[in-house]
């Protein structure tokens, strides 16, 4: 994920399943009240304010993508609300803990906030998995692969990637440090270029 390309891409090609209007039950750690990542996307927001091509993330929407269940039409909300239920036993053996965030790397389709300790968001996402499948026979999604990060911005056209790389050098006041205490299912919208989403269920961790 380090390996910087050597052009933009857009990121908001209509994947499979998706459309217009279409949501998504997913899990995601979210950072309401996270000041200090705030104040850290602030500064790279600031940087990149002249770059053509990107989508800048709010602070309301700054998330870790976690672990999708499916599309909303097709799972049942029964289901989800039980996978909720479980998530909370799970989730409740999972101690709490900081983050360190940034900097950001840029890659095809978004700049990225590297994330550490990696092993505890691992964590938190094998929990999740864990209540998935005692209410499912299948766990939506690869275990592997899973490599955590914040985005700060999305690209939205194809072009060069230089101008967002020497943008990013000029931010040096990372990492910025956030509280995870609990992890949140939420429905996913994309339909605006940006991810934005209402909240299903906010489970506490230990």
């Amino acid at each position: 994920m380090s390996d910087t390309p050597e052009r933009m891409a857009d990121h908001w090609w209509w994947r499979p399943g998706w459309a217009e209007g279409r949501r998504f039950y997913t899990w995601h750690l979210t950072f309401d009240g996270a000041d200090d990542l705030h104040r850290l996307a602030a500064d790279y927001r600031h940087a990149l304010a002249d770059v053509t091509g990107l989508d800048l993330v709010p602070d309301r929407w700054l998330h870790l993508t976690m672990q999708g269940l499916g599309f909303v039409d097709e799972v049942d909300e029964n289901d989800a609300r039980a996978i909720g239920d479980a998530a909370g036993r799970h989730l409740a053996k999972v101690p709490a803990f900081d983050l360190a965030l940034g900097p950001a790397i840029v890659t095809p389709e978004a700049l990225l906030l590297t994330v550490a300790p990696a092993d505890a968001v691992h964590a938190v996402r094998s929990a999740i998995r864990t209540a998935i499948a005692d209410v499912w026979t299948q766990v939506p999604e690869v275990a592997d692969g899973f490599r955590p990060h914040v985005s700060v911005a999305y690209s939205n056209s194809i072009g060069p990637v230089q101008p967002a790389t020497d943008a990013l050098a000029e931010v040096a006041s990372y990492p910025a440090t956030a509280r995870v205490t609990s992890a949140e299912l939420i429905v996913l919208g994309r339909d605006e270029r940006m991810y934005e989403w209402q909240s299903f269920a906010q489970v506490s961790l230990g």
